[in-house]
C-alpha cells in the first residue's frame, strides 16, 4: 500500500474538498388544477450542498412563503449556476435572517471572496463561530456583488480595498549562498 493512498478513506465518496455549497436556480408552482389550469411559478436561489438539499430548502421556504406544500406541488426546473468569473476577486453583502437561543434577528454582512458560494460558505462559518447558529437557522435572504468599492460599508473589507496594500513579511529565512551542504547543528528560524 502506497504511503498517500490513507488519506482517501478519510474522505467519504462523493464529498468534494474544494466548495461545500453549490448554488442552484429551483422553479416550483403549485399543481395545476380546473380552477387554477396556469398557477403562478415560484423562483429561488438556493444554497445548499447537493439537489436533494437544494428541493427540501424550496420546499420549506415556499411553505412559508405561498402556502405550497410539496404534496400540492411540482418542480417545474432545477438548474446549478455556475460563477461567471471565478478567477476574479469580488466583494460580496449577504443579507439574512437567523434564529438565536433569544429571538430572530436580521442581519447585514460583508465578505470577499472568489465566488457567491464561497462567500456563502465563509458566512455559515463566520455565523457558527461568532453566534453559534446552525445551517438549518440561518435563512439566507440576498447575495448581492458589491462592485463600487464607494459601497462597501464594513472597515473589515474597506481595510482591504487601499491603493498601496502591503502585508508584513515577519518570518523571513535568508538563504546564505556560502552555507555547507550540512550542519553540525539544528537550524534556529526565529529572532
Amino acid at each position: 500500500m502506497p504511503a498517500m493512498d490513507w488519506i482517501y478513506f478519510l474522505i467519504p465518496h462523493g464529498f468534494e474538498i474544494k466548495s461545500r455549497l453549490r448554488e442552484y436556480q429551483v422553479i416550483g408552482r403549485h399543481l395545476p388544477s380546473e380552477a387554477n389550469p396556469a398557477p403562478k411559478l415560484y423562483r429561488m436561489r438556493i444554497f445548499a450542498p447537493n439537489t436533494v438539499v437544494a428541493k427540501s430548502r424550496f420546499w420549506y421556504f415556499l411553505m412559508k412563503l405561498r402556502k405550497v406544500k410539496k404534496a400540492n406541488g411540482e418542480i417545474v426546473s432545477l438548474n446549478e449556476i455556475s460563477e461567471k468569473r471565478p478567477m476574479k476577486v469580488k466583494n460580496f453583502g449577504i443579507w439574512i435572517r437567523y434564529d438565536s437561543r433569544s429571538g430572530t434577528h436580521n442581519m447585514y454582512k460583508e465578505y470577499r471572496e472568489m465566488s457567491r458560494t464561497d462567500a456563502v460558505e465563509a458566512l455559515y462559518q463566520d455565523m457558527a463561530a461568532r453566534h453559534r447558529s446552525r445551517f438549518r437557522s440561518i435563512h439566507i435572504l440576498k447575495v448581492v456583488e458589491i462592485e463600487k468599492t464607494e459601497d462597501v460599508k464594513r472597515p473589515y473589507i474597506k481595510q482591504l480595498l487601499e491603493k498601496d496594500l502591503k502585508f508584513p513579511l515577519p518570518h523571513r529565512i535568508s538563504k546564505s549562498m556560502t552555507a555547507n551542504l550540512f550542519a553540525s547543528k539544528r537550524p534556529s528560524t526565529f529572532y
